[in-house]
Parts: structure tokens; C-alpha cells; sequence
């Protein structure tokens, strides 16, 4: 078959699907990714072709995100933060409708892509399916992806259909343009999601069941796959820096943000530079979008490093808490203190303490050295999380995410 793997948003929402796609090709699939083009290395050295979105409208999202957190009560930056996402969703409906061909069999969606793709899809007579990297339908079981707390029972279902009512609204203008293009009488985003729901449109969740278990009361066709880890790109090769750093002393402590932008960066270098040295522990720092970067005997700062490769050498990870870092944490066996940013971090977070692989949540307002020193002391020298990090790596390694999607779409196929 020839599959399209539509995703959008920062590379933590890129990477998985390489691993996805290389094992779809491994099928004997082709596949297309479609993204931004900023990501188009990640693609193609993993074999697969990339057909380019537009400009990244994600970057100006993060940054208003983060204005929003520092006036969080303030209507205006409320505001600000909606007006962003609707631009952002707008964005991507071009983009996407000029991406899927008439050699397209199949849409993989990711969750930020399928209000527009299904709709695509829908219009070409395309299959499609979710492959999300997060749950998003409401459930008894847990809060939604967007409150790490919330009620109990019944009360989460009721905040996932808010959460969702709320992003419906957010979509609606993309929703309006899209009708538009296409030439079709419009719908409107609620009205979809409960087509999706009442035809049991099928959802692949690439987190583990270990983690999230499936709730019983999700309708059969959404699934918990597994994680789909990333591809490891042939080309690379470690830095001999990093190499001959991590060879000269002990297992150092990891400390990054990935695609997130703190408001200073300076400021969380210096934090993180005087926790780790009051903890007397030595330290990688990933300078990432964030900017970071510390310079000392005892702190290398690293530019991107495979997280697969790196952090089973690590004795603690401290980190923004995003999906795929947080997987890569888990696939690692290594202790967490997450410190969360915004979005769905402050959920994946809470995640990793109830599993019981870190001591505590460490919110990026209150991150702090004395903080820092606290939780990751209690990371490193605690064995019951070094324990429980062991043990959610051995469940995560028996585990064949991207391998359970693959035998859904041979199924499809026949």
C-alpha cells in the first residue's frame, strides 16, 4: 500500500513516526511523511519520502504558550494563546489537502491532523486511521490529557468532553476553510467527532499499555499499541566528546527541554549548573530550542543525541516531561523528575510519578537549585525508583508498539 503518515507540531511529534514508518516499510509499505520541512532529515534518512507542509506555524504557538503561562489568569493572553492555535489549524489545511495524491491508499493521522485529514480522506474515498500519541477520548479512568488533576469517575468523562468541546472551537475556522476548499457542505467539527465516534473510527495509541492502560470503557476501536520508537538515523555517530565525557567519570545527570522555549535561558543554565553541583553530580545539558547551555568540568552541553542512545547512560533525567521524552525515559530504565511546561506535560508528568519512577513533579515555575538538588538526590539515591525504572524498561522491552499498527493495516490491506 501506499500510506501517508500525516503529523504536525514540534519534532517530539515527528520522531515517533519514523519508527512507525520504517517498520511499515519493512512491510513492504510505501510510505510518505507529511510535515514540516524542517523535519525533512529525520525523514528521508530513515528511507521514507517527505511531502512538505508550510512554514512551521507551531513556532509562534509555542511562543505565545509560554506568554500565556507567565499571565495565566489574564483574559487577554487567553486570548492570544486561542487566536494562536486557530492560526496554526488554519495552516495546515492547505497543506494537507495538496499532500494527499491519487496514489495515496491509506492516512495515518496524527492527533493535531485528524480533524483535517479524516475529512480528506473522507473525500477521496481513502481509508484512515489515528495513530495518537496521547489519549484523547474522555474516559472514567484518568483526567484528560489536558488537567495532570482533575474528579474521579464519571466527573473525568464530563472534563474530557469539555476539553474536547473546547478544541473542537478551536478548529473551526481550519473546519471552515477546509469545507471551503474542498467544495463541501460543511459540517461542523462536533458533528465530526461524533461521526468518528459512532462509526468506531479506528484510533492506534503509541504509548504503552503499561503506562496508560486501555480504560474499559473506551468503544473497541480505539487501541493502546505501544510506543513507536524512533528510527535511528544510519548516518549518526556520537560525538567523541560526549564519548570520552561520559567515559571519564560517573553516570552524569541528563537536562533538557526539547522544543520547548523557557522564558530565560540563561537563567535555567545557571539553575540546572548550580543544583547538579551542589548535588556533586555531573551533568549533560541538551541546549535544544530552549537554548541551554552550561560550560564547566562537570557539565558538557550536547546538541540532538538519540535519546535511546543516551539515556541508559545517564543516573537521572531531568525533562520537560513531553510524550516521546517521556517514553525514551522509560525505555531507559532510568529515574525522572519532570518538569513540566505546558500543553500535555503536566499529565505525562504526574504519569511518571505514579509509576513510581520519580519522586515528584517539579513545575517549571518553581524549578529552583534547591529544588532541583532535592528531587534529584532523591532520584539518584532512592533505590525503589531506580528499581521501578527497571522494571517499567522490562515491561517496555517486550512490548512491539509499531508492530501491532503494522498487522492493523495488513489486515486493512487484505
Amino acid at each position: 500500500m501506499h500510506i501517508q503518515i500525516i503529523t504536525a507540531g514540534t519534532f517530539g511529534s515527528v520522531a515517533p513516526y519514523t519508527g512507525l514508518g520504517h517498520r511499515l516499510r519493512a512491510e513492504g509499505h510505501e510510505v510518505e511523511v507529511v510535515t514540516h520541512a524542517g523535519f525533512g532529515d529525520a525523514v528521508t534518512c530513515c528511507g521514507m519520502g517527505i511531502r512538505g507542509l508550510s512554514a512551521d506555524p507551531f513556532d509562534r504557538w509555542l511562543r505565545t504558550h509560554l506568554r500565556a503561562r507567565r499571565a495565566p489568569r489574564s483574559p487577554g493572553a487567553a486570548y492570544a494563546l486561542a487566536r494562536a492555535t486557530q492560526r496554526a489549524a488554519v495552516a495546515l489545511v492547505d497543506g494537507i489537502v495538496t499532500a494527499v495524491h491519487d496514489k495515496t491508499e491509506l492516512l495515518l493521522l496524527s492527533a493535531l491532523t485528524a480533524p483535517i485529514g479524516a475529512v480528506v480522506a473522507e473525500y477521496h474515498g481513502i481509508p484512515s486511521m489515528g495513530v495518537f500519541l496521547r489519549p484523547e477520548e474522555p474516559t472514567a479512568a484518568f483526567p484528560p490529557y489536558a488537567l495532570h488533576r482533575g474528579p474521579c469517575g464519571p466527573a473525568n468523562r464530563l472534563a474530557g468532553r469539555v476539553v474536547n468541546t473546547v478544541w473542537d472551537g478551536l478548529y473551526a475556522a481550519a473546519n471552515r476553510r477546509l469545507h471551503a476548499l474542498l467544495g463541501l457542505p460543511r459540517r461542523g467539527t462536533r458533528a465530526l467527532r461524533r461521526t468518528r465516534s459512532r462509526t468506531r473510527w479506528p484510533v492506534w495509541h503509541g504509548y504503552s499499555p503499561s503506562v496508560v492502560p486501555r480504560p474499559p470503557d473506551w468503544h473497541p476501536g480505539l487501541r493502546v499499541a505501544g510506543y513507536w520508537w524512533p528510527h535511528e538515523c544510519p548516518r549518526w555517530r556520537p560525538d567523541p566528546l560526549l564519548v570520552d565525557f561520559l567515559q571519564a567519570g560517573p553516570a552524569p545527570v541528563f537536562v533538557g527541554f526539547g522544543s520547548v522555549l523557557p522564558r530565560d535561558p540563561e537563567e535555567v543554565s545557571r539553575t540546572a549548573a548550580t543544583a547538579l553541583r551542589r548535588a556533586g553530580m555531573r551533568g549533560v545539558v541538551q541546549q535544544g530550542r530552549a537554548g541551554l547551555r552550561v560550560v564547566n568540568d562537570d557539565v558538557l552541553t550536547v546538541g540532538d543525541v538519540p535519546h535511546h542512545w543516551l539515556f541508559p547512560q545517564m543516573a537521572a533525567l531531568v525533562h520537560h516531561a513531553g510524550a516521546g521524552t517521556t517514553g525514551a525515559g522509560l525505555r531507559a530504565g532510568v529515574p525522572v523528575v519532570p518538569v513540566p511546561v505546558l500543553a500535555d506535560q503536566p499529565w505525562w508528568a504526574s504519569r511518571l510519578v505514579r509509576l513510581g519512577v520519580g519522586p515528584d513533579v517539579l513545575p517549571y515555575p518553581r524549578f529552583s537549585a534547591p529544588r532541583l538538588v532535592s528531587l534529584v538526590s532523591r532520584a539518584v539515591n532512592d533505590p525503589a525508583h531506580q528499581r521501578r525504572a527497571r522494571a517499567v524498561a522490562t515491561l517496555l522491552a517486550g512490548e512491539d508498539g509499531a508492530g501491532e499498527v503494522a498487522r492493523a493495516v495488513a489486515s486493512l490491506a487484505r
